[in-house]
């Protein structure tokens, strides 16, 4: 998929995921000349875009003056309170704000950049990053079907994309997909720490967790099996893997602490959005 746009797009906050995001689109044809960029502290792979046409930290009359089709709020949300009513000028009917902060509820936004403001919510994970992440979002009732096209054009450029009428359903979508590869890795280090503890060399063992893990996701990517046969399929009657499955799926087993770390996760989410 290849895209290009007729009016700026602003980027505000060039952190891991906005910087993702932004790379994402630049690989499938998006021109530097047609977006802003606002933070304070870009990193170097901005800085070299500003001499390719991207617009680094022009103040945001000029940006606004450029009638941007959308601003892309990426900044972490403690600094949503600092950051958001600095962008006001920007607020127009034409412009929709897409934010991705997590726990920042669209009525917050309508707080910080005024009622008229057209919002859309959005959780993305960091496997945007390789063109393999997923995102859910919700609108505001004032976003346009232009403007949420535009929105999941932009999204689906790093993945998957999803909607929700709810936004209530947005801090679980953020405890499952958006903290969800962090689960990923550390089940990563958890599988090379139990080998080394079988008796692997360190680095075999982080190998063997690494490519298992990673092969494993993309059977899950290429295959249509549920994940529960593709692991039936895997065990076998009274062997190795399912002398293992025992531990995993017996009480106090995986399944319960997977709901325990999903539920705290949930819980943090909505406390940021207070």
């Amino acid at each position: 998929m290849t895209f290009s746009l007729e009016r700026p797009l602003v980027l505000v906050g060039a952190g891991k995921m906005g910087s993702a995001l932004l790379s994402s689109w630049l690989a499938k044809g998006l021109s530097p000349d047609l977006v802003c960029v606002r933070d304070p502290a870009a990193p170097d792979a901005i800085k070299a875009l500003a001499a390719k046409g991207l617009s680094l930290n022009a103040s945001v009359q000029d940006i606004a003056v450029r009638d941007p089709g959308l601003v892309l709020v990426a900044v972490k949300p403690q600094a949503m309170a600092s950051v958001l009513p600095e962008l006001a000028p920007m607020v127009r009917p034409e412009t929709v704000f897409l934010s991705i902060a997590a726990g920042t509820g669209l009525h917050r936004l309508k707080e910080l950049l005024g009622p008229e403001v057209h919002a859309i919510r959005a959780m993305p994970n960091t496997p945007a990053s390789i063109g393999r992440g997923i995102t859910v979002a919700c609108a505001n009732d004032r976003v346009t079907r232009e403007q949420r096209e535009l929105a999941d054009t932009l999204l689906a450029a790093a993945g998957e994309v999803g909607w929700v009428d709810s936004e209530a359903l947005i801090d679980a979508v953020t405890a499952i997909s958006g903290s969800g590869p962090a689960y990923v890795f550390y089940l990563v280090e958890c599988l090379a720490a139990a080998g080394e503890a079988l008796g692997l060399d360190a680095d075999l063992a982080m190998k063997l967790a690494r490519e298992t893990v990673s092969g494993s996701g993309e059977m899950l990517h290429r295959l249509e099996e549920p994940a529960s046969v593709l692991r039936a399929n895997v065990t076998s009657p009274g062997g190795t893997t399912a002398a293992a499955l025992d531990v995993l799926m017996g009480e106090g087993g995986l399944s319960p602490l997977m709901r325990r770390a999903a539920l705290a996760a949930r819980d943090r989410a909505r406390e940021l959005g207070k």
